[in-house]
């Protein structure tokens, strides 16, 4: 039997985080990952202002600045009558004035780099959790299977479950989710990005259709919106179609969209926005997308996760390393994360509800008009730092705590 004082399920944003700052208060730290690296394509790869001054605190912000990225300062979106700027990241309260783009795989080498700097850290790939140990109704370690087909038990003080919206760890547990419906999922694909073309983010909505290119440089990174549920069905229609489709809502597409070669090209993400009602049980917690999946709108996802694992790092590094740690300790961290996790959610809500919602079923009709909203904005510069602000910093941010952080 294996032990140790922590033991992480997942090896994204929020695991990471969490692992490298409990390491750096001195707590015996065992990170699982099921896969043999981080190579995923078309996971969330934006670090906002907030995570940005996190890794500045955390002594990382020169590394991470050597890490091939694209830096974008401006959310646009185009309307029939030419592109609008709507938020501004200029004129947020930070030092860093931008989101950063960078593939996810880099960002959590960088983490494992610094993790494996920390005597107490422990980071083991190939490595997939696939149940919990209990003991009296306590949860008290993972049972894991290797690569290989090796199987085993690490027990623990804590289990913390960063293993993302179809967490084993929660499902394991039993916690209960509160699921809001969405009406879309996305299509990711990418597009060649040409000298002379739209920077930042921009945002297109047409009749019964909606789409986002991310300025990744030599690219965009592209979301198609398709109304939930519907993959099998567009896909039916055929390659032909959907580039029809799209060079239909963004004509100036039209001399690349052969690079989408076939329908192989484009990945689904299967949108979900939900919550659990409780975090934790005793010995487990959950953060990040196995707490509260996201919404892409607005790219916050990673940015929650990582405020989540840097608050439950400060609220019970203490309790871990001196063996005293209390289901209420783990309570602790659901009422710290749980306004800016409603609040964040009940925006995209919102925006899914008067937005995208109706865009996706042909209820609003093509913006031959600019809407209310974005001339404000336009007339008033500004106030686009509110959603610059929103989207870069987010509700209540955190910072690392003084044991983790390095000059």
């Amino acid at each position: 039997m294996e032990r140790t004082t922590c033991v992480i399920a997942g090896g994204g944003p929020a695991g990471m985080v969490l692992g490298l700052l409990l390491a750096r208060a001195g707590v015996e730290v065992t990170v699982l990952e099921k896969h043999a690296d981080f190579l995923r394509d078309f996971r969330g790869d934006t670090v906002h202002p907030s995570t940005l001054d996190l890794l500045d605190e955390l002594g990382l912000g020169e590394k991470f600045a050597q890490v091939p990225h694209r830096r974008v300062d401006k959310m646009q979106v185009m309307l029939d009558s030419g592109i609008a700027q709507v938020a501004d990241m200029s004129r947020i309260r930070s030092r860093h004035k931008y989101i950063a783009f960078v593939p996810q795989w880099d960002f959590l080498d960088m983490m494992a780099d610094a993790g494996k700097a920390e005597p107490t850290f422990t980071l083991r790939m190939s490595t997939e959790v696939t149940g919990l140990v209990r003991r009296g109704g306590k949860v008290v370690g993972v049972h894991y299977r290797t690569a290989d087909g090796r199987t085993g038990e690490l027990h623990a003080d804590l289990v913390v479950a960063c293993d993302g919206r179809h967490s084993t760890a929660r499902a394991g547990a039993g916690l209960k989710s509160r699921s809001f419906g969405v009406p879309m999922d996305v299509w990711w694909f990418r597009l060649p990005r040409h000298e002379g073309d739209p920077s930042g983010g921009l945002g297109r909505f047409g009749q019964g259709q909606a789409a986002v290119l991310i300025d990744r440089g030599d690219y965009f990174q592209t979301a198609y919106l398709i109304k939930k549920g519907s993959d099998a069905t567009v896909r039916a229609e055929g390659v032909e179609a959907f580039r029809e489709r799209v060079v239909n809502m963004v004509p100036w597409l039209a001399d690349r969209i052969d690079a989408v070669e076939s329908l192989d090209d484009v990945k689904l993400l299967d949108v979900r926005l939900e919550r659990l009602t409780r975090w934790h049980t005793d010995g487990l917690l959950c953060i990040g997308d196995a707490a509260h999946a996201m919404s892409p709108v607005g790219g916050v996802g990673i940015n929650l996760a990582v405020q989540d694992a840097v608050a439950a790092a400060r609220l019970l590094a203490g309790p871990l390393y001196r063996g005293t740690l209390t289901t209420k300790d783990l309570a602790r961290v659901q009422r710290r994360r749980w306004l800016p996790t409603a609040l964040t959610q009940s925006a995209q809500r919102l925006i899914h509800k008067q937005v995208l919602g109706k865009t996706l079923n042909g209820e609003r009709p093509a913006m031959t008009r600019v809407p209310r909203p974005i001339r404000i904005l336009q007339r008033f510069p500004w106030l686009q730092v509110i959603p610059a602000t929103a989207v870069g910093l987010g509700v209540l941010p955190e910072h690392a705590p003084e044991f983790a952080r390095r000059r």
